[in-house]
């Protein structure tokens, strides 16, 4: 409600009267609402422009997958890879989900877990936000046989890179929705080998690292940075 012109001038005359103390109880009593609205503008403008100024650009993203990858290795994996071909850290970054693990075993005590880190893996492939897969064997044939690797022969790798190459099964056609279904008595499955990773157990980079068996790198086969993860092989083969 607007004030007349004489209450105006008698709160004028009051707020004068007032000393600093008070003068600011007034303004917090009477003009709470649109300083809080000013503060939570502020913060929120605050907080769009430090992360505009703070984001990196993914140059890659990579999964861990059935693997267990320490601090040390994982400063190798990535801030090393980003020193090795002269990508500023503090600019860029090789994003990485940690800690996922697949299993086709029923009787796995955390099936939920695996289930949802098949979610995991499967959502952030179709949108375009995995390239890269360090896993173990398991994984490494769960994933092959469902066709989420990039066939490397394409390529060309040569020396290191070449050496450590090695193939696995791929699906191309099964009656696995009519099997489970039991609309068929028989499951059938027409595959194919298909050479879609590489063993980088032994490569100097993961050496020592303490894996339990052999852990293989692959490439996923709709990545949108295949330069970048051509070179990432590279990187580790040197």
């Amino acid at each position: 409600m607007s004030l007349s012109p004489m209450e105006q001038s008698a709160r004028r005359a009051a707020i004068e009267r007032m000393d600093a103390r008070q003068r600011l109880g007034y303004v917090l009593d009477y003009y709470k609402l649109p300083i809080a609205l000013a503060l939570i503008a502020l913060v929120i403008l605050g907080s769009t422009v430090h992360r505009r100024l703070t984001k990196k650009n993914a140059v890659l993203y990579a999964a861990f997958v059935n693997v267990s990858v320490g601090e040390t290795l994982e400063q190798t994996l990535t801030d090393g890879f980003l020193d090795w071909c002269g990508a500023d850290p503090r600019k860029n970054e090789v994003c990485v989900y940690r800690d996922l693990y697949l299993s086709d075993d029923a009787s796995f005590v955390n099936h939920e877990y695996a289930y949802a880190s098949r979610l995991k893996l499967l959502g952030a492939i179709n949108a375009g936000r995995l390239d890269l897969v360090l896993m173990n064997r398991e994984a490494y044939d769960l994933l092959s046989r469902s066709g989420y690797l990039l066939d490397l022969f394409a390529l060309a790798l040569s020396g290191t890179a070449a050496a450590c190459l090695v193939e696995n099964e791929v699906v191309l056609e099964d009656n696995a929705i009519e099997y489970n279904l039991n609309e068929a008595d028989v499951y059938r499955e027409i595959t194919e080998r298909v050479v879609n990773a590489l063993d980088v157990s032994a490569l100097p980079r993961l050496r020592g690292a303490g894996f339990s068996g052999a852990v293989y790198l692959g490439v996923v086969a709709n990545t949108a940075r295949g330069e970048d993860a051509v070179r990432y092989l590279s990187y580790l083969s040197e």
